[in-house]
């Protein structure tokens, strides 16, 4: 079985920046394609980005586009999302997950077609 765990966020202004962190334990996950979503209060959760096993192939969602980069360290069996440019609308909960296409060259937009999740991480921007 895979374990995600997110770390980094946090408490920030408007225009700032964070980094986070998710890294997977049990199994490695280096031959899978993730992804990190987010759910606000309220809302729906929704797609933020993704990367292809490789790291060759990325997807963004138009509302972060410009602003966050997702990457990933298969050796360390972990991937990450580096947030610029904060806006208070950015303000949610942020989770990973791994889906289980052996080494697909795709970075999959669609929450249902992932297998494994974190639990999240909080991050707050104030304006």
């Amino acid at each position: 079985q895979v374990q995600l765990v997110e770390s980094g966020g946090g408490l920030v202004q408007a225009g700032g920046s964070l980094r986070l962190t998710c890294v997977a334990s049990g199994r490695t996950v280096s031959n899978y394609p993730m992804g990190w979503f987010r759910q606000a209060p309220g809302k729906e959760r929704e797609f933020v980005t993704a990367i292809s096993w490789n790291g060759g192939t990325t997807n963004y969602a138009d509302s972060v586009k410009g602003r966050f980069t997702i990457s990933r360290d298969n050796a360390q069996n972990t991937a990450y999302l580096q947030m610029d440019s904060l806006k208070p609308e950015d303000t949610a909960v942020y989770s990973c997950a791994a889906a289980r296409f052996y080494r697909s060259s795709t970075a999959y937009t669609r929450g249902s077609l992932y297998d494994y999740w974190g639990r999240g991480t909080q991050v707050t921007v104030s304006s």
